[in-house]
């Protein structure tokens, strides 16, 4: 896939990892749609890239703010050829996570992917071309300590990736999944577990503890080569392969080396 040229929407794009990519495919030569329920990030992201960007305010969740993402874009630039399906949220800690932690973090996190794909599909196949990029993390291969709600949703938000990749694979469609580990995001800052702040010091010390916390540019860099290369599984932490690698090999054995680790952040 080369992306210059290319038409591309990225949601979350008002920060983070969202918005670095966004700049990343603009310098590409892509052509970009920049989506944030923070409407004014999104608008300086836009306007810092000039020309071939717009930025567009809402909640990437809700089908009638995903399908207005595909409007405008047709409308500006042309044809979506790339969807990031970036935007994510953290979540509730364990148990104690409430119905409406659990709904928010389905919504964004895997969801909006799904309203998404349920959209830009038709228009893929009839053209047999489109490639759709699902920003997950490390904990939907592997688990976050500290939030049930988060890694059960990027685990769910990486079948669903890889659902679509098989379904669609031979028919023009391309599908990547990113799951990094430690980025410096606001999620790294207190956005992971909001408003339960031992949990969220777990999950961060859990993150940071095991692998270097990478910068939004870099993994934006790494996004980007991986969707030339059309490669499935981007990791921008090359080191979680071989830890997804012990998993499987040894399930319990990985397990207990969890439960070992967990119990090591909290002392």
């Amino acid at each position: 896939m080369e992306i210059s040229g290319k038409v591309a929407i990225v949601t979350g794009g008002g920060a983070g990892i969202g918005a670095a990519l966004a700049r990343r495919l603009a310098d590409g030569g892509a052509r970009v749609v920049i989506a944030d329920l923070d409407s004014a990030g999104a608008a300086r992201v836009a306007e810092s890239i000039g020309a071939h960007a717009v930025a567009v305010g809402g909640d990437v969740s809700d089908e009638q703010v995903i399908a207005g993402l595909i409007a405008r874009a047709e409308a500006e630039f042309g044809p979506v050829d790339l969807y990031f399906a970036n935007a994510g949220i953290g979540g509730g800690p364990g148990l104690d996570s409430t119905d409406e932690q659990w709904s928010a973090a389905l919504e964004v996190n895997v969801l909006a992917h799904v309203r998404a794909a349920r959209l830009l599909t038709p228009g893929w196949l009839e053209r047999r071309s489109g490639y759709f990029v699902t920003t997950a993390s490390a904990a939907g291969l592997l688990t976050q300590i500290g939030s049930a709600p988060y890694s059960v949703t990027k685990h769910a938000a990486v079948g669903f990736a890889e659902w679509l990749s098989v379904t669609y694979g031979d028919k023009g469609i391309q599908v990547s999944c990113v799951c990094p580990m430690g980025v410096d995001t606001r999620l790294l800052k207190g956005d992971l577990i909001p408003d339960h702040p031992e949990a969220a010091e777990l999950a961060v010390k859990a993150v940071r503890t095991a692998g270097a916390v990478l910068t939004p540019e870099h993994v934006a860099e790494s996004i980007v080569s991986g969707v030339a290369a059309e490669t499935f599984l981007i990791l921008p932490h090359p080191e979680v392969l071989t830890m997804y690698q012990r998993k499987g090999t040894d399930y319990d054995r990985w397990l207990d080396g969890m439960r070992r680790f967990q119990t090591m952040l909290g002392a």
